[in-house]
């Protein structure tokens, strides 16, 4: 199966690309939003680029890269009662929400701030780019991987 690139939106108060780096690798779950659980759940797959984005930051933006070392499996979080991300309708037999894990690769030098990426030619499709768009798991193309991943390691 071919290599696929995501985007994937963390808020710094949750999970930085710095906690990442110290952790080596880390689950990507609470995830409650239906296609994007179904990009993780059907779609990622081992070795999938990811550009870690810092969302609700100063300035919001590409801060590093990471890469999906385990496929989509049932998201334990939805099971525990008292978790933010329970959800009761969810059983072992009949998982609803789904995660997977990555793995740390690079941190920038500098955040690729969302003001960067909206100006920069070949970006203009990103949907993150697009005004209203908020899902926290995106597909992006190998191109735009490239652009952003060339962005971030220039230096100032």
């Amino acid at each position: 199966m071919p290599r696929r690139y995501w985007l994937m939106k963390c808020e710094p108060d949750a999970y930085t690309i710095d906690e990442l780096a110290r952790d080596g690798q880390t689950s990507w779950e609470g995830v409650r939003n239906y296609q994007a659980r179904n990009f993780m759940r059907d779609q990622m797959q081992v070795g999938d680029g990811v550009l870690f984005y810092a969302s609700n930051a100063d300035p919001s933006g590409v801060t590093g890269l990471a890469e999906v070392c385990r496929a989509g499996y049932p998201d334990a979080s939805a099971l525990k009662k008292g978790s933010d991300y329970h959800d009761p309708k969810s059983t072992p037999e009949a998982p609803i929400w789904f995660m997977v894990d990555i793995r740390f690769v690079e941190r920038f030098k500098a955040i690729v701030s969302l003001e960067t990426l909206k100006a920069t030619p070949g970006l203009d499709a990103m949907m993150v780019t697009q005004k209203g768009s908020r899902l926290s798991v995106q597909p992006v193309t190998k191109a735009e991987f490239d652009i952003v991943a060339r962005l971030g390691r220039r230096t100032k």
